[in-house]
């Protein structure tokens, strides 16, 4: 702001043009307009010099941060989440010598959809052979496959989308 900009008012203090009121002066006498109690009401914690209270104080009562239970650790924001599948449900949902992959996942409703990470797991029997292709498997899985004379081929698993990191968006 220039010098222009300010005018003194009739308290004689700065204030840009424009300005209609003049600061309120609270706690300066009778006359002022907000004397006595300068608008504190009586007493109280309110009332007191550096009065207030601290944002999240709930007047004594336990506060809500301290009510709840306690989160520990951190959450890591690139962890991939694999989606489980074992070998029994491969077993039950598969004819011999068939080829699962992502696109035959999905279309029997195993995974969301193609894009998503996906492990399969050694739980159960395994009689069929099949051709697994999959982003990760168990070392269970792995080996009940070939016993059963199926094949595995282990895809790289689907990128992690970061969603509202400034320094990996594409402007």
């Amino acid at each position: 702001m220039s010098d222009s900009d300010i005018s003194k008012s009739s308290d004689g203090l700065s204030q840009p043009d424009g300005a209609k009121h003049s600061k309120k002066r609270v706690g300066r006498g009778k006359a002022s307009g907000q004397g006595t109690y300068a608008g504190k009401g009586l007493k109280g914690q309110k009332a007191r010099s550096g009065g207030g209270v601290r944002p999240g104080f709930e007047g004594g009562q336990t506060p809500l941060v301290r009510r709840l239970p306690r989160t520990r650790g951190f959450r890591n924001f690139s962890r991939i989440e694999y989606q489980p599948i074992n070998l029994v449900t491969l077993e039950n949902r598969f004819a011999s010598g068939a080829s699962v992959d992502p696109e035959s996942l999905a279309s029997l409703g195993l995974i969301k959809n193609v894009d998503v990470a996906f492990k399969i797991l050694g739980a159960g029997e395994l009689e069929k052979p099949l051709k697994v292709t999959a982003p990760r498997f168990s070392r269970t899985a792995k080996s009940a496959i070939e016993a059963a004379g199926g094949s595995c081929t282990e895809t790289a698993p689907p990128d992690k989308k970061i969603r509202n990191r400034k320094h990996l968006r594409q402007d």
